[in-house]
């Protein structure tokens, strides 16, 4: 999948002492995604708004606000994140991501 006519914001963002990293895209109509790469490691995530989560490439196993088990997702699985809420990550291999956002 692409982007066609975007707008690219070339500063990424570095979390977790660069073990992730992710890039800010603007689509035409204005909507904001991110791309995004993760290391091995676990992380704890915060969100501000309703995020889309899309997993492009690797796996990583996700425990979700409210839930008890972490559940695994792939190359091709997506979940959605709660607005202000926050999310558990482990990742063995690597994570590659696209995170879409529900601004208001």
């Amino acid at each position: 999948m692409e982007f066609n006519n975007v707008k690219v914001v070339k500063k990424a963002t570095v979390y977790f002492d660069g073990k992730v990293t992710s890039r800010t895209i603007y689509l035409e109509n204005g909507e904001r995604k991110t791309l995004g790469f993760m290391m091995p490691g676990e992380y704890v995530f915060n969100t501000g708004v309703e995020e889309l989560m899309e997993v492009i490439g690797g796996e990583m196993d996700i425990r979700l606000p409210n839930e008890s088990e972490f559940r695994t997702y792939e190359e091709g699985d997506s979940f959605i994140v709660p607005e202000k809420s926050s999310f558990e990550v482990i990742v063995k291999t690597y994570g590659d991501y696209c995170c879409s956002y529900k601004d208001k």
